[in-house]
């Protein structure tokens, strides 16, 4: 018999240099997962936020290059934006990217660790065209 379902909302504040930058928060998703006792579930990750998005991949060197060059192939930071002449910030390319993307990533878990690949890690990526504080969201829906 499985107990009473929770939720568990907790919070990961992280500094970014924008640009793209791919920012594993693997271990950070996990130690919330481990903190909660949660045996079996989901968890979802959020970031709040129009120029950022949560996603997965193998968080390697090569990847943390390749990501924001195939993101600058597709959605250039050098073409005119409507969103730019509206608000002369410059980062039009930047709420695309994030658009594209998505800000919610779910995971489920099993006998309290993250189901995730071998090579799979959970990426924070700040399209913006500057630092940004982010605050994400991490919630966790599971039984004991």
């Amino acid at each position: 018999m499985r107990g009473p379902t929770e939720i568990v909302t907790e919070h990961i504040e992280i500094q970014t240099k924008g640009q793209s930058e791919v920012i594993d928060i693997t271990e950070r998703v996990a130690s919330i997962l481990h903190d909660a006792r949660l045996m079996e579930g989901s968890a979802t990750i959020f970031v709040a936020g129009s120029t950022a998005s949560i996603s997965t991949t193998e968080f390697e060197p090569g990847l943390q290059r390749d990501i924001p060059s195939m993101l600058n192939t597709l959605i250039p930071k050098e073409q005119p934006y409507h969103h730019d002449n509206t608000w002369h910030d410059g980062n039009g390319f930047s709420h695309l990217r994030a658009t594209l993307m998505g800000p919610t990533l779910t995971v489920p878990f099993a006998k309290g660790k993250l189901l995730l690949g071998t090579w799979q890690q959970i990426v924070l990526i700040d399209h913006d065209n500057r630092s940004r504080h982010r605050s994400l969201v991490v919630q966790l829906i599971g039984q004991q």
